[in-house]
């Protein structure tokens, strides 16, 4: 079976790339949007995922990361002490997943959203489109080789 691609977005002040460059693996939780917890679902273990710094000056495409656990129920929603606690959300139907990343590669060259907007192969991507504020989203597989090329060589 062929490995989806995704991206992931953090804010650099929530969990910056140099952080997880260093734990080397991540449990990917705490979103609340259903649309990226959907996707989060649809994961499979050794999916591609590129890791976008969002919020950040400029935002960018920092490197890449595999996905080494598939979606599982997110711990946070059960967790009263956790800011991303649903107490709506039951043990035997839980609401929220999440998954583990683990690092990749990091990227010779970030690829900024400013190259990504300039860039006609990559012009369809989810992150592009207006409105779009998706933590979690697909990439096509030559949207995926695109942005690996560029954070590779600049």
């Amino acid at each position: 079976m062929n490995a989806q691609h995704w991206l992931v977005k953090s804010e650099p002040d929530a969990y910056s790339w140099q952080k997880f460059t260093a734990d080397k693996k991540a449990v990917w939780d705490g979103v609340r949007n259903f649309t990226a917890r959907n996707n989060l679902r649809a994961m499979k273990k050794g999916d591609l995922v590129l890791f976008y710094h969002s919020n950040a000056d400029p935002p960018a495409v920092v490197g890449t990361a595999r996905v080494v656990r598939a979606g599982y129920p997110d711990p946070t929603q059960f967790d009263a002490g956790d800011s991303h606690h649903d107490p709506a959300s039951a043990t035997d139907d839980p609401r929220w997943f999440a998954v583990d990343i683990a690092f990749d590669t990091k990227f010779a060259h970030a690829v900024t959203l400013p190259e990504l907007r300039a860039d006609p192969a990559v012009a369809d991507m989810v992150l592009l489109r207006k409105g779009s504020r998706l933590s979690v989203q697909p990439v096509s597989a030559a949207e995926w080789k695109r942005i690996a090329k560029l954070g590779a060589h600049g």
